[in-house]
């Protein structure tokens, strides 16, 4: 617990560093820069990429029928159980947690890729 919480933080807070640069003995400059642990968010496409892989790896799925845009109950046949573990692999994938509020309005693969792509733990 401790420790994704300490990761939580860490991903939205920069931190200045400074260094000197030693020739010898001698200073020669300071360089300050900043963390950028925010700066590694998904890009779209990776994203659609990885919920694709995802759902088509889901048993009961036939991968050839998996678009961006493909319902999961409407055009794959799966049911409300289904649903749920499918969102249980997309947090597992991308190493979050989608609370069951948010977790009950995914049930499509854009719906899918909107809410990973938009949160900004996703890994």
């Amino acid at each position: 617990m401790a420790s994704s919480l300490r990761s939580a933080i860490l991903r939205h807070i920069r931190v200045p560093v400074t260094q000197s640069l030693a020739l010898n003995g001698s200073r020669l400059a300071t360089v300050r820069s900043m963390s950028s642990h925010g700066d590694d968010h998904l890009d779209k496409q990776a994203v659609i990429d990885r919920v694709l892989d995802v759902v088509k790896s889901f048993p009961k799925v036939d991968p050839s029928k998996v678009t961006p845009d493909v319902h999961f109950q409407k055009d794959l046949g799966l049911d409300s159980l289904d649903n749920v573990e499918i969102v249980m692999a997309l947090e597992e994938e991308f190493k979050l947690e989608i609370p069951d509020k948010e977790a009950d309005k995914i049930d499509s693969c854009h719906l899918a890729i909107e809410y990973v792509h938009n949160h900004p733990m996703a890994s």
